[in-house]
């Protein structure tokens, strides 16, 4: 029995032109070596000289505003300067970092801002997820609403601490001890008796909505057949969110968490206006302030701060990190 062999539909030199794209790219992914790269014509050098001229300026201002501050903190760092004796300044060597580390006071200061940060975190997550549960469903009145929720974000830090240590929990004539009055419990001083909780409740307020715009961004990206497909097949809207929309938000939450905690490592105005640093609410950021403009210790001020820059960059560099790794997976998957 003879076998029938189908003509070839390769048209002519595609075989030939195949060849050639693949010896020009190092073979098949991830085989090869690379070859030369390819001379860039008059005009895409032209073009290329061009995009490089229209972002030098940008760079320029980016160090000019940025770099240069940092550089001369870090000079200031090394100097024995307090304002209160102006003339007595010198080099200080590294005992103003000495002092940070063995002073005990940054120690204290970096539990506060972990406690702090951890915590309004973690709530501003839990509710932000459930208010995007909510926004999620096609209801009259959405955009409205959605506008409604992110005006906490939107608002001054300084406006935001002021509304709630006088409007709403102030003892005498705060909405929240109104509230508890109601139901028969007495007036609580927040600020003095709790200040943590009272500053993890306003950062909580605060940036639940930045987390809900993270989590409605994932939600609305989660295939709807898939929902479907699930409820088809007797899945419950419970069971389809823990084994399905979780694992589908995992990496949005995460970028929530790193990008809220890069920012919360930076707070300052609820703690200068709400608790003035008292009650285990003194964050590196706040001693910073203590210490440069009522300790005036302006070396030892620069080498805290030189101190919380480094910790914001390593935290920085995380959330960078897995910010291009879901542009990656996101891009792969289209």
């Amino acid at each position: 029995m003879t076998a029938t062999v189908a003509p070839s539909t390769t048209p002519p030199g595609a075989e030939e032109s195949t060849r050639a794209i693949l010896t020009r790219n190092g073979g098949t992914r991830g085989g090869g070596r690379r070859g030369p790269k390819p001379e860039l014509t008059p005009g895409q050098k032209k073009a290329l000289k061009l995009a490089r001229a229209l972002v030098w300026p940008a760079i320029v201002v980016a160090i000019l505003v940025t770099q240069i501050p940092f550089l001369v903190t870090i000079y200031y760092s090394f100097q024995n300067w307090n304002l209160m004796r102006p003339g007595s300044r010198g080099f200080a060597g590294f005992d103003n970092y000495v002092t940070v580390f063995t002073g005990g006071e940054f120690l204290q200061s970096l539990s506060a801002t972990v406690v702090i940060t951890g915590s309004s975190i973690v709530l501003s997550v839990i509710f932000g997820l459930g208010i995007a549960l909510l926004l999620n469903r096609k209801f009259i009145g959405q955009g409205l609403a959605r506008t409604l929720v992110i005006t906490p974000f939107l608002m001054m830090p300084a406006a935001a601490a002021l509304i709630w240590k006088w409007s709403m929990l102030d003892a005498n004539v705060g909405m929240v001890n109104w509230g508890l009055s109601v139901i028969g419990i007495d007036p609580v001083q927040w600020n003095t008796d709790n200040p943590a909780l009272t500053v993890i409740m306003v950062l909580t307020w605060q940036y639940t909505p930045f987390m809900m715009l993270i989590l409605l961004a994932g939600l609305q990206s989660q295939s709807q057949e898939t929902l479907e497909a699930a409820s088809v097949d007797g899945a419950g809207p419970i069971r389809s969110f823990i084994h399905m929309t979780l694992p589908h938000l995992r990496q949005y939450i995460e970028l929530a968490v790193l990008l809220g905690g890069i920012m919360l490592l930076q707070v300052f105005d609820p703690i200068a206006i709400m608790t003035r640093g008292t009650g285990g609410t003194k964050t590196l950021s706040y001693l910073l302030y203590e210490r440069a403009f009522v300790g005036l210790e302006i070396g030892e001020a620069a080498a805290y701060g030189v101190v919380t820059v480094l910790l914001t960059i390593i935290v920085a560099s995380v959330a960078l990190r897995l910010l291009f790794k879901i542009f990656s997976s996101e891009g792969a998957k289209s």
